[in-house]
């Protein structure tokens, strides 16, 4: 929906979440097992599901709309998904647009047998290929960019399905973790700087793949390993397994929104546990950006673990000044506007008789567009508060990301268009002010940023881009954080 006066905008304040995928193989319950993994991963994205299951001979599909519990709590549902091999994936929609021809994983018939496929990021130059290939004759099923994989690699010329699927994977730039079946058994990898996350595990014989390590604890399986980036892990269906490294050696850029915002806090993300690390960038904001207040008040349910760190650097009480309705969809998940915006006056409410006559200071992961922080600091001054401070537990969010996250386009990110004194009027609090980039570096790696190889992919924060955006370029500029993100307003 295009606004005349962009601050009129109420779409909800959180990034977008990417996708989850899950796959297991050597199993006999390999749907069922799929299942309840991809329930650890519904925070991933909540719109669609689907598991696509091999039974030795033919592959079968089962997806639709909605959460995981929707379309696959049945005996029924998971009775025409057979086999000792399934992978699955939990959708929010973010190149390609909704609908169900996009639900993933996506399968098509090659004449080198059935190929499915499930994918966790985004590809750059997903147009760019897609536009090529149409011309020479592809028709393509969906509007997803991970359609596009499938056709490069039906096109290529190799002589084994792994070889056209390095291949296809050589034309393509961006982020991707993905799991792909065929008749032979599973193959999964990662794009060469490890954007997007994957780790894999065993129960027993059983090799299992998940965008996260919670999915691993809740099906049982033992963590082995992350994925190395640019790694393409080969499983038969036997669960023996083989390593390939086609693209060379790569330093890594991991999403740092994992560890500010998009990882569950019981996961564990390049070595570190989310919850710990969460909890050290709100010691580090405190340490940065303290005030005096009364309370520290988290923005459930997100702002939760940064809060308690805030809590206990400050040595100001933590407190649940805001009670979040559990049985409404997070706001930015849900795709159309109208939804959107009555769910965000529907999922929080002030705790009054503990807020009232008190200063307190609310801690949130991220702004985005400001209306629902807005929304919340309004809320809190209804409720009796005497002073609204914010904090926000990473730096600005001023650059949209081409990777996987739904970002809106940068026209609509608060910090892409303000300087912080306008942001704190936007939002009407008594001060304003984020964690720098250094500082939340100290805290989820314990060294500061090296501008010359950051550690982490943070374009969102910074606009400096690890790939190419073949698709983007007109965005494709390195810019300078708006202001001093250390500064209190």
């Amino acid at each position: 929906m295009n606004l005349t006066n962009p601050l009129l905008d109420l779409h909800g304040d959180k990034l977008r979440e990417e996708c989850g995928v899950f796959g297991a193989i050597n199993a006999n319950d390999a749907s069922a097992l799929t299942a309840l993994g991809l329930h650890a991963l519904q925070h991933r994205g909540q719109e669609a599901a689907g598991i696509t299951s091999y039974d030795g001979e033919e592959f079968h599909s089962l997806r639709g709309t909605g959460h995981v519990a929707d379309n696959f709590s049945s005996a029924e549902a998971l009775g025409v998904l057979p086999g000792n091999m399934a992978s699955g994936h939990v959708r929010y929609s973010t190149t390609g647009g909704a609908g169900l021809r996009n639900v993933q994983p996506l399968y098509a018939d090659l004449a080198a047998g059935g190929f499915a496929i499930a994918h966790n990021g985004n590809i750059s130059n997903a147009q760019h290929l897609r536009d090529d290939l149409v011309r020479k004759g592809a028709i393509f099923q969906s509007t997803s960019d991970t359609e596009v994989i499938i056709h490069l690699v039906a096109t290529s010329r190799y002589p084994t399905l792994l070889d056209r699927f390095v291949d296809a994977l050589r034309m393509v730039e961006g982020a991707y973790s993905l799991t792909v079946m065929t008749k032979e058994g599973m193959i999964a990898c990662r794009d060469p700087l490890g954007i997007r996350p994957l780790v894999m595990g065993r129960i027993g014989k059983t090799v299992v793949f998940a965008s996260e390590t919670v999915a691993l604890d809740v099906v049982g399986a033992k963590f082995e390993r992350q994925v190395d980036p640019g790694e393409l892990i080969q499983v038969d269906h036997e669960g023996k397994t083989s390593s390939h490294r086609p693209f060379g050696e790569h330093k890594s850029r991991p999403c740092i929104f994992e560890h500010v915002y998009f990882s569950r806090p019981d996961s564990i993300f390049d070595g570190r546990s989310v919850y710990e690390a969460r909890k050290a960038i709100g010691m580090q904001l405190a340490i940065e950006n303290h005030v005096d207040c009364d309370l520290v008040v988290p923005v459930p349910d997100s702002g939760v673990p940064a809060a308690i760190g805030y809590a206990q650097q400050s040595g100001v009480p933590f407190e649940l000044g805001i009670i979040r309705s559990h049985y409404v969809g997070r706001t930015f998940i849900q795709p159309s506007d109208s939804a959107r915006q009555s769910s965000v006056k529907r999922k929080h409410n002030a705790n009054r008789g503990l807020v009232e006559g008190k200063r307190i200071v609310l801690i949130d992961d991220s702004i985005v567009r400001g209306t629902t922080s807005m929304k919340i600091v309004e809320m809190m001054r209804e409720a009796g508060a005497t002073e609204v401070h914010f904090r926000v537990a990473s730096p600005p969010t001023a650059h949209s990301c081409f990777y996987g996250v739904d970002t809106p386009e940068r026209s609509k990110l608060l910090a892409a268009r303000m300087e912080l004194e306008p942001m704190r009027e936007f939002i009407r609090a008594d001060s304003l002010a984020f964690v720098s980039i250094d500082g939340l570096y100290r805290a989820v790696s314990e060294v500061e940023r090296d501008s010359d190889q950051p550690k982490y992919c943070d374009a969102c924060f910074t606009g400096e881009y690890p790939t190419s955006l073949t698709d983007h370029n007109e965005v494709d500029k390195p810019a300078q954080l708006p202001f001093p993100v250390n500064k209190v307003a």
